[in-house]
């Protein structure tokens, strides 16, 4: 019976102190309320709780309603000027965005077209690829050089020809010459019998 008594004083001293602590705690929270001051939330706690209870209505003072009505008002001219300002920023970088791009399919464009080049050779005005051009460059090298040695050979050839010709010439002139050498020697030889022979006609007479 003791221990039943002490166990429900113990129950009721303990229901006791979380009443009061509760009401200290409404009592801070009242204290913290405020028109002027909070967030709009907490002027509309502070005009409910302040106002005077008549059956299920609230009597409010006129000028707590238009000081509340002009701070909703300020609150919200607040918002909707940090609305405009976010959405120009969000034009802002919308159209940044759109420059970026634009500036990115240009790059590529330009890239792209600086890749083919640097892949492209052009050759009379012709753009060809630079495997295409490695090809018919050596080709042309190639034949330049296919060229150069017929030609070294057609020079040497013509050279031994010409040398062979000279030779020749050489030789038909000393044959030539050997040829009038004898003529001439036959011809005087002629010439002194036909004079031997006038000679002694003359002695005959």
């Amino acid at each position: 019976m003791h221990s039943l008594k002490t166990l429900t004083f113990t129950f009721l001293a303990c229901l006791f102190f979380v009443v009061a602590n509760a009401q200290e705690t409404s009592t801070e929270d009242d204290d913290k309320l405020s028109l002027t001051e909070g967030t709009i939330d907490n002027q509309f706690e502070y005009v409910i709780q302040k106002s005077y209870n008549y059956q299920e209505y609230k009597n409010v003072k006129k000028t707590w309603l238009y000081q509340l009505k002009a701070h909703t008002l300020d609150s919200l001219k607040a918002i909707q000027n940090n609305l405009t300002r976010t959405q120009n920023t969000v034009d802002s970088l919308v159209q940044e965005i759109t420059t970026l791009k634009s500036n990115l399919s240009e790059t590529k464009t330009t890239l792209a077209e600086t890749n083919e080049e640097k892949d492209n050779m052009a050759l009379f005005g012709l753009q060809m690829s630079k495997s295409n051009y490695n090809v018919l460059m050596w080709s042309i090298i190639g034949g330049l050089f296919a060229l150069l040695l017929l030609f070294i050979y057609k020079y040497r050839n013509s050279n031994s020809v010409t040398k062979l010709a000279k030779k020749s010439l050489v030789e038909t002139e000393e044959e030539f010459e050997e040829h009038r050498r004898t003529a001439l020697e036959r011809e005087q030889k002629v010439r002194r019998q036909l004079q031997d022979e006038i000679n002694k006609q003359k002695s005959i007479k």
